[in-house]
């Protein structure tokens, strides 16, 4: 697939996050389109579903995207380094979701 190039355009930090006078930036693993609302997301394997914070689909879908796009007989595609990313910041911010969905 060479001549395809991963966009990614947007904020480098998620919506605030949390309750009352706790609130914080979630920084994101790097730039991507956070749209408004939550969603579903299914693991196309095991079928099960969880609820994804629109910071977190972002983050997902740019892994999956990420996934598709990297040459998979070269560890060194930059693409892969995507991949890596959104699966720390996955596993920091959303350890429950990354088992369903990415593990």
């Amino acid at each position: 697939m060479s001549g395809v190039t991963l966009m990614y355009g947007g904020s480098k930090s998620s919506d605030e996050v949390g309750h009352g006078n706790e609130k914080k930036k979630r920084p994101l693993p790097f730039e991507c389109i956070v749209l408004d609302k939550p969603e579903e997301i299914k693991n196309p394997f095991s079928g099960e579903k969880v609820m994804l914070e629109p910071d977190a689909v972002a983050v997902y879908d740019s892994i999956k995207g990420a996934e598709y796009l990297a040459d998979p007989n070269n560890g060194d595609d930059p693409k892969w380094e995507t991949v890596r990313k959104g699966i720390a910041w996955f596993q920091k911010h959303f350890p429950k979701e990354y088992f369903i969905l990415l593990d």
